[in-house]
């Protein structure tokens, strides 16, 4: 590639995406480490890592996850910078309620009609099913906007369910949030805030999941605010590409 030289070593979120084959047929290429930056919780539907390359992982927990049976790759653990981000202090949540108290607001539901990893309609069949029990209001996924979505809205509406569809952001949210498997659930909880998941009859992989970021049901304590490394993550990565080029 043209403008490209001098180039020692590659970051990229993986190799799935059109942007990340380029970055990793450029390291392929010109024979350069390649780092996988983990950006999100992983399911075991996560896209494989790529061959021989150095994944920059959240936890241990999930670089062994990612990395299981493979001997060609390799993992440095750097920590989550979304979740350092939303930290603001040590709260340990052992005081905190098992729901949602009243000068908190209403519980918020946060959507995932738009999630590969279960069928629509248990999605949608869970989260009335959660919103009409304890409340909740249904805050859509940005995602959800196709027919189909905004049919399940609309029946969400007509079963009475309040669905906020303003969109303000997820750290401007003030309420206790709880959801299937949504990252967002560990972003409040580093925060501070009250949250949960919640799902009937969950599949073993997602007991696995909720299980290995110690996300907490509804109904119990909320989930524990994520352990943060010492150093930041984003100057961790850093540190590790840098050395590696140098």
């Amino acid at each position: 590639m043209a403008g490209l030289h001098g180039i020692r070593a590659v970051l990229a979120a993986g190799h799935y995406t059109e942007i990340g084959t380029a970055a990793f047929e450029l390291a392929e290429s010109h024979g350069l480490p390649f780092f996988v930056s983990q950006h999100g919780a992983l399911t075991p539907f996560a896209p494989p890592l790529p061959r021989a390359a150095h994944l920059l992982a959240w936890s241990e927990l999930d670089g062994e996850f990612w990395t299981s049976g493979r001997a060609d790759v390799t993992v440095s653990v750097t920590g989550s910078q979304l979740l350092w981000g939303a930290s603001p202090g040590l709260d340990t949540g052992s005081e905190r309620p098992s729901g949602p108290t009243a000068a908190s607001g209403p519980l918020t539901y946060l959507g995932q009609g738009h999630a590969a990893e279960i069928s629509r309609a248990r999605l949608a069949r869970a989260a009335l099913s959660t919103c009409r029990e304890h409340g909740a209001v249904y805050r859509p996924h940005p995602s959800e906007r196709d027919v189909t979505s905004r049919a399940v809205l609309a029946a969400y509406a007509r079963a009475g369910v309040v669905v906020d569809t303003r969109g303000v952001p997820l750290a401007e949210l003030a309420a206790p949030i709880v959801s299937v498997f949504s990252t967002g659930v560990l972003e409040a909880a580093a925060r501070g805030r009250d949250a949960w998941v919640d799902f009937p009859r969950p599949p073993t992989w997602l007991g696995e999941f909720w299980e290995r970021y110690a996300m907490h049901r509804l109904g119990t304590l909320p989930t524990p605010p994520p352990e943060q490394p010492a150093q930041e993550p984003a100057r961790h990565i850093a540190t590790i590409v840098a050395d590696s080029a140098s």
